[in-house]
């Protein structure tokens, strides 16, 4: 047992306890005000992801890869449940429980699709994909894609593009097969602006290309996120000392914007930390992979650091405008029960990896 730890690469574990160590603070001030400290709800579902955790890293990854037509069977039932019998929470019927108790079955659908994508590339035997190959991983991701899309919820939809992306070009993705699929992506893009674009969707983006228009309405949030970033300055005006989050100016504090509230009690170098630690997780995760010894553990880690690095990247981007506002977490530091769970099974997943490329030569 000790020399499976010696053997680790600690960063993303070190990575990713640091920053839920920032997010409980910043959940905590964020939430405070509001009536309900977030806190121990947050602090309890970090217990259960680093229990979650560790079962994942005692069972070999190749054993998660063959089970995962069970894991993706029901992630597809679930996300079916949600249509039928889902709540509905900021215009997208995403949310799946009984009373106080849910939560997003979206989450885990991308973590079963990458387990299932794995399964069916690493039976590929060839330098290079070639279209028949192509069309079953495009099946098996675009069925959750198309479920998650009927929820209205477009933002987790698109979250799966970076992931399958990731994967295929691990695959052996050609570059006229990037060529064509961003052709098609872009068709099918304009087709759902045109016939399927709901009100609030057309209202977001909108409201981003435009985001002055209508500073009470539409483009609020962007507006007030900006606010708190900005009067951060260099070293943030002090912890729970954010006029924007205490006053209760800025929505979705302890979720979508907790990166704002980091930035205006923080400032730069707190936003600086942040950033670093988040690096510190990718390229310790791109180290594990890049030492991989077999074709599966590259093809999973490049998927789940492909939909990791691009929640960083899509939320960061959200608060400062850069984006439209989608409702998409902040990895390990956003409040939310099933997301969290989800990010420490992908930790497990890496550390899993990295234990077992001794053994899998």
């Amino acid at each position: 047992m000790y020399r499976r730890l010696g053997n680790i690469h600690w960063g993303p574990l070190l990575a990713a306890l640091a920053l839920c160590a920032i997010g409980l603070a910043t959940v905590s001030s964020a939430s405070a005000v509001g009536g309900t400290d977030y806190l121990p709800r947050q602090a309890l579902w970090i217990g259960i992801g680093l229990i979650a955790m560790l079962i994942v890293f005692q069972v070999d990854y190749h054993t998660w890869i063959e089970l995962a037509p069970v894991f993706y069977a029901a992630s597809i039932a679930m996300l079916i449940a949600v249509l039928m019998v889902g709540r509905q929470v900021g215009g997208a019927r995403s949310w799946l429980g009984i009373g106080s108790l849910g939560g997003q079955p979206s989450e885990f659908a991308k973590l079963a699709t990458a387990l299932m994508l794995v399964r069916y590339l690493n039976q590929v035997r060839r330098p290079a994909l070639d279209l028949r190959h192509l069309l079953g991983a495009s099946v098996i991701a675009a069925v959750p894609v198309v479920l998650v899309m009927l929820e209205n919820d477009l933002g987790s939809a698109a979250m799966f593009g970076p992931m399958v992306l990731a994967m295929l070009a691990v695959g052996g993705l050609r570059l006229r097969h990037i060529a064509c699929g961003m052709m098609i992506l872009a068709l099918l893009g304009a087709g759902y602006w045109a016939v399927g674009a709901r009100g609030h969707q057309v209202q977001r983006i909108a409201s981003f290309l435009q985001p002055d228009k209508d500073p009470l309405g539409a483009g609020y949030q962007v507006r007030q996120s900006k606010i708190a970033v900005g009067s951060g300055q260099w070293m943030g005006r002090g912890y729970g000392q954010g006029t924007q989050s205490q006053l209760r100016f800025l929505p979705e504090r302890h979720t979508d914007f907790v990166a704002a509230v980091l930035a205006e009690e923080w400032g730069f170098l707190g936003v600086l930390t942040m950033l670093g630690l988040y690096a510190v997780f990718v390229a310790s995760t791109a180290r594990v992979a890049a030492r991989s010894r077999d074709r599966a553990g590259i093809l999973l880690l490049a998927g789940l650091l492909g939909l990791f690095a691009f929640h960083v990247l899509y939320n960061t981007g959200m608060v400062v405008g850069l984006v439209p506002i989608t409702g998409i977490p902040l990895p390990f530091l956003s409040y939310g029960g099933s997301f969290m769970l989800v990010n420490f099974l992908i930790t497990g997943l890496v550390l899993n990896v990295d234990d077992r490329r001794y053994v899998n030569r």
